[in-house]
Parts: structure tokens; sequence; C-alpha cells
């Protein structure tokens, strides 16, 4: 019966943490469309509308830690609850910041959501980690990639069709016209995101009232068992523990390729491939549901037919694959290759966490912090791929993402092996 009620209990808890990771799939995928959208509303060039995602991931290097303490304080549930209520005032900063047309108003607001976002990732990663055995850890967050992913797909496709709508006609009129004409057509594209962001305001309360009265435990992620307390006897420090470390630099660069997979990709099929707004605007939904079926193969294969390592090596080599594919074809063939990454991309994020996080013992919630803060390679490894687009074009811009694969792979064969 006790077991009965623990497996009831974990399954619930699974659940819940199920919603919060379609949650962050459907705000942080909003990107892929608010990239080129801003970009025509804002008149920016592609650095500049790339610091779309720089405000939305920065904030996890700047919040993580101070979410850390602010779990410390609250407890998980409560600093999940006060996590979705941060993102709704985020998703309000959009009405004033549409209003005026104002950009940096506009990344105000993705910081702020990023920053609730931060919070709720701080709480939901080591959370999902730890409730079950360490070895199957990246099945377990495999099944909420699912969950996030999926969000992820809808959100290009329900936003996009709003925001994006006859775009290449507008952009068509908006070359004709000058002064006050231009303007009066940029401020009427630019009132499209309004009622979108009050829904979503909306929404994430709810669910913070939800979360908040909701059945979810406490777990303790600072728990050690004997061996482990004597391998740790003598560490003061999460710096002491380099598979952490170099797991820590290997989410800073698989949060920069993920993104770049998924934001880049309608700009580039239209951009740089000449594909119709109508048909490019669903690469993004493309790239998710190539990791949702990467993330269904974890969930089969892990750990019962390849290690969490081993996964981690294969996706590695075939994003290297991919990427060079991308860069060396051309057209739709192209635009396919970038899409297809979220299926090289799926189980990294999975298969580093417990890597990274494995012997850290009471070490587990500022470890957690620090992989929280590599989620700002979200932030700048875009930027760099969007510097690079401006100056050799899009297409060459992915050599970026070469070296990037290639150190996940070595943290996939050894370096998560150093203790």
């Amino acid at each position: 019966m006790s077991n009965n009620s623990n497996t009831s209990g974990t399954s619930r808890s699974i659940i819940i943490i199920g919603v919060l990771f379609f949650i962050f799939g459907f705000v942080t995928w909003l990107n892929s469309v608010l990239i080129p959208y801003l970009k025509t509303a804002n008149d920016l060039n592609n650095f500049q509308s790339f610091f779309v995602a720089f405000a939305s991931y920065i904030s996890y290097f700047v919040m993580a830690i101070p979410s850390a303490k602010v779990l410390e304080k609250t407890g998980f549930k409560k600093g999940m609850s006060l996590g979705l209520v941060v993102m709704a005032v985020g998703a309000l900063i959009f009405i004033p910041a549409a209003a005026s047309r104002t950009y940096a108003l506009f990344l105000t607001g993705l910081f702020v959501q990023g920053t609730g976002l931060a919070l709720l990732q701080s709480a939901a990663n080591p959370y999902i980690t730890v409730l079950g055995p360490i070895e199957s850890a990246a099945k377990r967050i495999s099944i909420m990639g699912i969950c996030n992913k999926v969000a992820g797909s809808l959100a290009p496709l329900t936003l996009g069709a709003i925001l994006l709508k006859n775009m290449d006609q507008v952009e068509a009129r908006l070359s004709q016209l000058t002064g006050a004409a231009r303007e009066a057509e940029l401020d009427l594209l630019s009132s499209r995101v309004e009622m979108p962001y009050i829904v979503m305001a909306i929404v994430l309360v709810g669910l913070a009232v939800l979360i908040y009265f909701s059945s979810l435990p406490e777990i303790e992620t600072d728990k050690e068992d004997e061996t482990l307390a004597a391998a740790n006897k003598d560490k003061t420090s999460v710096l002491q523990f380099p598979n952490l470390l170099l797991g820590a630099l290997a989410m800073f660069l698989y949060v920069g390729v993920e993104v770049i997979a998924g934001d880049t990709v309608i700009t580039y099929a239209k951009d740089g491939q000449g594909i119709a707004t109508e048909v490019a605007k669903n690469f993004t939904s493309y790239t998710l549901v190539a990791m949702i079926v990467g993330y269904l193969i974890g969930t089969v294969t892990i750990p019962k037919f390849i290690s969490q390592a081993k996964a981690l090596q294969i996706s590695a080599i075939l994003g290297i694959v991919l990427g060079l594919a991308a860069i060396f074809s051309d057209g739709f063939v192209s635009v396919v290759c970038i899409s297809m990454l979220g299926l090289a991309n799926a189980v990294v994020f999975p298969a580093i966490w417990p890597l990274a996080l494995d012997g850290l013992g009471r070490f587990t919630k500022i470890a957690s912090s620090f992989l929280i803060m590599a989620i700002a390679g979200g932030a700048i490894v875009p930027l760099a791929y969007g510097s690079l687009a401006d100056s050799i074009g899009l297409q060459q811009a992915y050599w970026v993402v070469i070296p990037c694969y290639l150190y996940i792979l070595f943290f996939a064969v050894k370096g998560h092996k150093i203790r």
C-alpha cells in the first residue's frame, strides 16, 4: 500500500512538473517568431534582432544564484508559483512596449520573463533529476522534454499565425512607404502582439495559483548516502567537481546551438534561401517536432539499451554531420538540415544534467545553479551567429555550431568522467 502511494505521489509530481515544462517550452520558443517579427516592426538588422534571445537567456546567468537563494527560503512549490507570477509581469510589459514600439521595452519584458523562467528551471530541473534513480534521470528529463517541445512546436504556429500573418505583403508595403504613413503601418504591426500577451499573463497567474495549492511535495536534494558522504568528506566547494564545471560549459554551448536551430531557421529560410514567410514560419515547429522524436527515442532507449553518456556522444556526432550538411547544401535541403538539428539536440540537455550532477550530494542545489547559469549560452552564441550572419551570410554563419558540438562530444566521451 505504501509503495502504491509513493508511486502515485511520484506520478502526480511528474505530471505537475510536466505542466511547468510545457510552459517553459511555449514561452521560450515564442522567440523564434518574435525575432523576425520585431526585426520588421523595429527596423533591425540580424545582430540587433538576436538581442531577443540575448534578453531571454542572459537572465539565467544573472538570476540563477539569486533563484537558488529564493528557493532556499520558499521551497520548491512556492518558488515555482512565484516564478509564474514574475513571468506574467514580463508578459504585461509587452503592452506598453507595443504601444510605444520601443525595442528596449520589449527586451525588458523578455528579461523579466526570463527571470521567472530561471526561478522555475532552478526548481524543476533538479527536482525531476532526483525524483528517482540517477541512472534513469535522462529518461525522466526526456519525458519533460516532450512536454517542453510539444508546447514549443505549438508556440510558433499559434503566435506566428498572428504576428507573421501576411508579413511578405506588409514588408512590401513598408518598402514603398515613407514618413508618417510608414510609421502608422509599423504601429499597426506592433499592436498585433498586445492581445496574445494579455492572454498569456492571465494564464500564467492562473497556473501560479494552481501550483501554489497543488499537492506537489517538497523533496530533499542534498541527501547523501554513506559512500557519497565519505567521498565528499573533504570537499568544501562546488568548484572541486570537474565534471560539474565541464558539464556547465557543455550546457552553455548546447543551449546556444539549440537556440540557433530553433530561433534562426525562420529568418534563414526567408532571407537566406528565399522561402516565402507563410512556409518559413513553420520551420521552428519542424525543429521542435524533430526534438520530440529524439525525446521519444531517449525514453525508450535510455538506460535500457544505451547509457546517458553514449546517447550524448551519438547526439554530438549527429549535430556535427547535420551542421556541415546545412552549410554545404542549398535551398529546402539546407533549411531542413537546420530543423533536423532538433533531433541531434533532443537528449543533450537530459544527459548533461545527471552526468554533471553525479556525485555532488549536498552540493546539488548550488551545482544546479551553475547549470542554470549556463543556459546563458542561449544569449551569447546566437549573438555570435547574428554577427557572423551580417558579415559572411546567414548560411556560412552556421559554422559557429561545429566547435560547440565537438566540445559536447568531448564531455560525453571523457569530460564527465573527470572527478
